[in-house]
């Protein structure tokens, strides 16, 4: 059998378990990686995901943008740190549960490691598996700050957010969420720059809005989420505020 992967050609790890469908049939399900991507079109770093460790437990959350037509969503790991994050006979499957993320914008699996190691998310979408990043745990080594006051805001209807590094300074790329009372999502962006303006995209270099997003109204309080992503995707400041427009 020959596996069809776009950039990569992998060795064949097979370990499958067999369960059924309401209809009876068999279906594989493959604990490793590697088994699951063998006949398959695989299309790699295309799924937006990261870590980051929680600010009152031991658990670590990977976060994941599910885009619209995406299903068959799975999680992998491995054993440890010490490995080729780019082998994919590595990766086994974590079976935790997603949990939703600003009513569903956004996915996370919850898990709890003893030690450090890389994660993949993947998905199935238009008959391909598309695979995110290696994600380098660091709940251990460096983990997460959580730091709302290095925030800065400058009000207006289309207010300006700035902010600052905590402790760890090779964060690469800035994710910024502005949600409402809800915890619906408005406008989702990402930029290298450390300063975004609602709903300017002059310095966007990704934007995962799917609609336009809306005037912000006078008097009503909205959420700023803001996570800044380290090279290999662990999440090196988590920060949340509360603003108005006035």
């Amino acid at each position: 059998m020959k596996k069809k992967i776009i950039c990569l050609f992998l060795p064949l790890l097979l370990l499958l378990f067999f369960s059924c469908n309401s209809d009876d049939e068999p279906i594989a399900l493959f604990s490793s990686l590697d088994a699951t991507l063998v006949d398959r079109e695989v299309v790699i770093d295309n799924v937006i995901a990261c870590a980051a460790s929680n600010q009152d437990s031991n658990a670590v959350s990977v976060f994941l943008f599910p885009r619209d037509g995406a299903s068959d969503i799975n999680f992998y790991e491995t054993e440890s740190i010490d490995v080729d994050k780019n082998d994919y006979s590595e990766y086994t499957r974590n079976d935790a549960g997603l949990v939703a993320v600003f009513n569903g914008y956004l996915l996370k699996y919850e898990i709890v490691p003893e030690i450090e190691k890389w994660v993949i998310v993947s998905f199935e979408e238009e008959g391909k598996i598309h695979l995110s990043n290696p994600i380098r745990l660091k709940q251990i080594s460096k983990p997460t700050e959580y730091l709302p006051q290095n925030i800065m805001i400058q009000p207006s209807n289309m207010p300006i957010f700035s902010w600052e590094d905590g402790t760890f300074d090779d964060s690469k790329i800035y994710f910024h969420v502005v949600s409402n009372n809800n915890n619906d999502l408005l406008s989702g962006t990402y930029t290298f720059e450390k300063m975004f303006q609602y709903y300017k995209l002059d310095n966007v270099v990704l934007n995962i809005t799917e609609q336009e997003p809306p005037a912000l109204e006078i008097n009503q309080d909205y959420n700023f989420t803001l996570l800044a992503v380290s090279e290999d995707n662990w999440v090196n400041m988590f920060s949340e505020i509360q603003f108005n427009v006035q």
